[in-house]
């Protein structure tokens, strides 16, 4: 067992789901972060558990060949990305393998992969952006958490977004410190400003600024958004999201328009799409519509088919294969989403689409039971996956096919588990990368009933 504090010399041979580089020190896993597989280093043991351990790497003794710098100015320091110190065809690959590793070491289960789907541009390709705001030396500002912290990195430009929100933030930060607005303390829980939030379409280019704070300040906002507009053409949306609890999560139920409309609106597979504060839609939009068209393509439907589609948000999934099937039924928990969904199907000339609000499992048990049958079933669940008792509803309503799209492939390997359990067969999956940089990985399962 290796001993804590020592230094061991060892080769990286693989990556943990979380980023880290796997190497083997007297027989255990040692996971050590930024390294790459081939690297050969001198590893500091700081943590023994019973089963593994993890290190530092004290010296680059033969670097990999993978090695690459992307610039980052704050790389090691920011929370977001694990692998900029690598070529972006490694990234991939390690993400590859990070799927095929879920599914058949966690999930016990033999499908075919079909080819990993690479981002042309693994840079620039966000389409929304949360900052954190702080106060450091006496002056506001936002950039990103460190790795396991609520310690706010400092940063106006980021390698993943597009190079406006950079000047966005600049403005907004300059505001913030000329009128001398309080910024949200975490620990204590005072302050009034607490996220620069950032949305813009893709396709569309226009773009949403949302502040989000502990109670409405309009007033004191009204003179940046007179700036925002002037200087910015493609804000279409400057919106307040009022979030007065002592929490981590980001967003409040209330959004105030201050200026514009309430939402933006982009194309996801040739549809139009409203974008809410509120509404889940994919960060990387041209990933996304490959993704999309993976699961098309999965689902395979016929012009007499019902696709359920759980988890919907806002609509972009069941929209994209509407055109191809007789019946399109969505079911998504968050009001905004499902508002966004029936105004999307509308202002698409989409006649076969119907959108419910509530949790996925219940709702859907409650339309099958009214005589909902649905040929596929399509889940795109956050990343705990989805429950047993949702999983359980669905095995009930027996659909010809389970089009899973999941962000998690553990949990995905794990419900996929549960329905090769349950009479359908893993057939399909492919990987995709729809956050480069990051250790994020997305994955498309097809499962297909047993007859």
């Amino acid at each position: 067992m290796p001993e804590k504090n020592k230094i061991y010399i060892a080769e990286i041979t693989g990556f943990t789901s979380e980023g880290s580089g796997v190497c083997r020190i007297d027989d255990m896993a040692v996971f050590v972060p930024n390294t790459a597989a081939g690297d050969i280093v001198e590893i500091k043991i700081v943590k023994v558990l019973s089963h593994y351990a993890f290190g530092i790497v004290s010296r680059i003794i033969n670097p990999s060949p993978d090695r690459e710098v992307r610039h980052c100015e704050v790389y090691g320091k920011c929370g977001g990305c694990v692998f900029r110190h690598i070529s972006y065809e490694a990234e991939c690959r390690a993400k590859d393998e990070i799927v095929r590793d879920a599914f058949t070491r966690i999930g016990g289960l033999s499908p075919r992969f079909d080819d990993f789907i690479y981002a042309e541009n693994p840079d620039n390709y966000r389409n929304k952006a949360q900052y954190p705001l702080a106060v450091i030396d006496g002056k506001a500002v936002c950039g990103f958490y460190a790795q396991r912290s609520h310690r706010v990195i400092p940063l106006t430009y980021c390698p993943l977004q597009p190079v406006i929100f950079s000047a966005i933030l600049d403005i907004v930060l300059e505001y913030i410190n000329e009128k001398k607005l309080s910024v949200y303390d975490e620990k204590t829980g005072t302050g009034i400003l607490r996220h620069i939030y950032i949305r813009k379409g893709y396709h569309s280019n226009e773009i949403m600024v949302c502040i989000v704070a502990r109670k409405n300040i309009s007033r004191q906002l009204f003179s940046l958004c007179n700036r925002l507009t002037k200087l910015f053409f493609d804000v279409k949306s400057i919106v307040l999201n009022i979030n007065p609890d002592k929490t981590n999560v980001i967003l409040g139920n209330e959004c105030i328009v201050l200026s514009g409309s309430p939402e933006i609106t982009d194309i996801m597979c040739g549809n139009r799409i409203k974008i809410s504060p509120l509404s889940f839609y994919q960060v990387n939009t041209f990933q996304a519509e490959k993704i999309y068209q993976k699961a098309l393509e999965y689902a395979n439907p016929s012009d007499s088919d019902i696709i359920a589609d759980l988890y919907c948000g806002a609509g972009t999934i069941g929209l994209s294969m509407s055109q191809f099937t007789k019946k399109i039924v969505g079911i998504e928990i968050v009001p905004d989403a499902i508002k966004n969904a029936k105004q999307n199907a509308l202002q698409n000339n989409i006649s076969n689409a119907e959108f419910y609000c509530g949790d996925a499992g219940e709702v859907f048990e409650s339309l099958n039971k009214k005589g909902c049958n649905p040929d596929t079933i399509i889940v795109d669940p956050p990343r705990k996956g989805c429950s047993e008792d949702t999983l359980k509803i669905v095995i009930s309503a027996s659909p010809k096919r389970i089009v899973m799209i999941s962000c998690n492939p553990a949990t995905a390997a794990r419900d996929a588990k549960f329905l090769a359990e349950n009479n359908y067969s893993i057939d399909k999956i492919c990987g995709a990368d729809l956050f480069p940089g990051t250790k994020h990985v997305e994955c498309v399962v097809l499962m297909s009933r047993d007859n």
